[in-house]
């Protein structure tokens, strides 16, 4: 066998690959290549396939940081295979080699007689169709698979540069989707396992996280939807900077998040970070210390994209009347404002008014008297200037744990439903009981309220006080809650819908 040079590989499998199928079209394919290939699956440890009448085995030698495989070529052989060869086959695959009464085997010899009765290892007949392309340097490939009537595609890039191999799955988009090896990818394809996404939202108050299962048609099923509340921005109004604390708890919560979706066999995770992480002067730092200690690369985005983003999950989720629309989500960092007509978005920006910041700012974790109320209010109708003077729209939406919380009290859930929740239409008189009933608690007693998430007490006050604020200003005395949010719009516009 020639020598070859190792390279550090990743791949992945589906149907579609989003913004990468525009990217490879853009660029100019080399050979296209055709084979029919017999792969063995079963045992662990190797890549087993016969193709070109030859026996073809690597052995999974080192699994880096980034999740990238190094396979080592260990056998390319022709049939009939000595002994001595079939049981290396059988090694290589961490399974006892059955008895060998034959000198040497021919490929039939070897399926019907050593493979099928074992039952340890399944044959499986693949049909490969792969354009080969040039990606920042690395060899890549996107193929068509057939095997047993099932079709996939797939995508793989390799270099002895595993940061070059990195920085390629980033360039063409599919940064954030889990190494599959082609075994792996097989066998999903013949369980019918399905096509499921994970959407981690790093907020400056809470950690939202999303597994979605796309179905046949196109349409998404919620498999796992939660939050935990992390105060990633505990502290960042009076100093500045994220607190090695808050990253400690942000960093455990990403940590489970990201092994619950693996557990759910997801075949993507993608991360985002939101306001605390824009406005913290040591962001960068937090970043690696999140990515070290979980492997998951957060991306921060802006307050723009954030609206849109958000935007897009609520015209998707909600049925909204005809007219003009404002969505807003506010945060414990910011608050995001997207205005826009159906699908149509005319405008949209981000303002720094988080219920965090006033909860620290006017001390209202505590019960407070009405001229502290009347103090933080007038703060945040002056941070929120830049809606004043609009037209009234015909239609508000909010999102976010503030109007989520304060929805979940209305109906009286001892456990959150968010199939009630969603939907929920709240006027402000309600708005205006609930900021009473907080303004007379401190964080303490309002744990007691039912429908009112624990960790979410001592901000809950502010929250209210900034949606009161945003409805005030833009002359509407109700609005639609959406359950949905920023993670459900991350979900369609990167895994399609």
């Amino acid at each position: 066998m020639a020598k070859i040079v190792p390279r550090w590989e990743w791949r992945t499998f589906g149907g579609r690959f989003g913004v990468a199928e525009t990217r490879f079209a853009e660029l100019t394919p080399g050979n296209v290549q055709e084979s029919d290939e017999l792969y063995f699956l079963g045992g662990g440890g190797a890549n087993v396939k016969v193709r070109d009448d030859l026996m073809d085995i690597k052995v999974l030698r080192e699994i880096n940081a980034d999740g990238l495989e190094r396979w080592e070529p260990v056998m390319k052989k022709a049939f009939p295979l000595p002994a001595a060869d079939v049981a290396q086959v059988f090694s290589s695959l961490e399974l006892a080699a059955p008895t060998l009464s034959r000198d040497a085997y021919t490929l039939d010899e070897f399926v019907d007689e050593l493979v099928t009765p074992s039952r340890a290892l399944r044959p499986v007949r693949v049909h490969k169709r792969r354009a080969r392309y040039t990606v920042g340097g690395c060899i890549s490939e996107l193929s068509d698979v057939q095997a047993e009537g099932k079709a996939t595609r797939t995508v793989a890039i390799e270099a002895e540069d595993a940061a070059a191999v990195v920085a390629a799955v980033a360039s063409i988009g599919l940064d954030g989707y889990l190494n599959t090896n082609y075994a792996g990818g097989l066998k999903a394809l013949l369980d019918d396992a399905p096509e499921r996404y994970a959407v981690i939202d790093v907020g400056t108050n809470s950690v939202k996280f999303h597994v979605g299962e796309r179905g046949s048609d196109g349409a998404w099923r919620t498999i796992v939807d939660r939050a935990e509340l992390t105060r990633l921005g505990e502290g960042l109004e009076k100093k500045g900077e994220i607190t090695p604390d808050a990253v400690e708890r942000t960093a455990s919560a990403i940590a489970g998040m990201a092994d619950e979706a693996k557990r759910n066999g997801v075949r993507a995770i993608v991360a985002v970070g939101t306001a605390g992480l824009r406005i913290a002067r040591n962001s960068a730092a937090v970043l690696q210390a999140i990515r070290a200690r979980t492997g998951i690369s957060v991306k921060v985005i802006s307050g723009e994209e954030e609206g849109r983003l958000a935007y897009l999950a609520v015209i998707g989720g909600l049925r909204m009347p005809q007219g003009t629309l404002v969505v807003f989500d506010t945060g414990g960092g910011s608050t995001q404002f997207t205005f826009g007509r159906g699908g149509r978005v005319d405008e949209r920006f981000s303002v720094d008014v988080g219920a965090v910041r006033y909860t620290e700012r006017f001390g209202l974790a505590d019960a407070v008297g009405l001229d502290v109320l009347r103090d933080a209010l007038a703060a945040i109708a002056a941070d929120l200037s830049r809606i004043d003077g609009r037209p009234r729209p015909d239609a508000l939406v909010a999102m976010g744990g503030a109007i989520t919380n304060i929805a979940a009290v209305r109906h009286g859930l001892a456990k959150y439903d968010p199939n009630v929740v969603q939907g929920t239409i709240l006027d402000r008189g309600e708005i205006d009981r609930q900021i009473e009933v907080y303004r007379l608690r401190d964080a303490t007693e309002r744990r007691a309220i039912i429908g009112l998430q624990p960790k979410r007490a001592d901000v809950i006050l502010a929250g209210a006080c900034i949606i009161r604020t945003v409805m005030e200003k833009l002359g509407q005395d109700s609005l639609t809650v959406s359950d949905l949010g920023l993670r459900h719009g991350v979900l369609v516009e990167r895994f399609g819908s």
